[in-house]
């Protein structure tokens, strides 16, 4: 997609020196590839916060590395 936007060059200069891309274009989309990345992190650190992860009872992770050894 083509888009117009206005970004000062100080911030396209720093994007171009620390993604390494071939040209402004691959830069930011280095650039917005990471934060995306970094959202959906985020995201994901929030759900786990307000759904804990939960073992079934009688868990136990001997049991799973005997099935894994044994399998």
């Amino acid at each position: 997609m083509k888009v117009t936007a206005l970004i000062p060059d100080d911030l396209i200069h720093e994007v171009k020196d620390l993604s390494h891309g071939k040209n402004i274009t691959d830069s930011l989309v280095i650039a917005l590839k990471d934060w995306i990345s970094v959202q959906k992190l985020k995201n994901l650190k929030e759900h786990v916060r307000k759904h804990p992860l939960t073992f079934k009872k009688n868990f136990s992770s001997q049991k799973i590395r005997e099935l894994n050894r044994n399998s």
